[in-house]
């Protein structure tokens, strides 16, 4: 009923820039707080950013001054602006989002994108 359909990953060199893009579509009644995580190859998914409907953001402390979270609230869209990107940023990057559907205006659960891999080169 929910779907979070990323987009902008890709291979760029170290330096360089990207933006991911998240797209929510479905049975959406609310969307609160939605953002991006990221696993490496061995690694946990960890959290890189996020941003409640407020426009409120939190950033991984490593990510700060480099990547910037914003929101389209009429889009149901996120989006990931990441700047002087590392080799170490290289990952699959996920779409999260907290949505409470039409059949359930009251019950938000989280709900995951597909993923889009970002491939940093030195």
């Amino acid at each position: 009923q929910v779907q979070l359909v990323e987009s902008g990953g890709g291979l760029v060199q170290a330096g360089g820039s990207l933006r991911l893009s998240c797209a929510a579509s479905g049975s959406i009644f609310s969307i609160n707080a939605m953002g991006w995580y990221r696993q490496a190859p061995g690694k946990q998914r960890e959290l890189v950013a996020s941003i409640t409907s407020g426009g409120i953001t939190n950033y991984a402390t490593s990510m700060k001054g480099r990547f910037t979270i914003s929101r389209d609230n009429a889009k149901n869209t996120v989006y990931l602006q990441m700047n002087s990107l590392k080799p170490e940023d290289t990952a699959v990057y996920y779409c999260n989002a907290n949505i409470a559907t039409v059949d359930y205006t009251r019950l938000f659960r989280g709900y995951w994108g597909q993923g889009t891999q970002v491939t940093v080169s030195s």
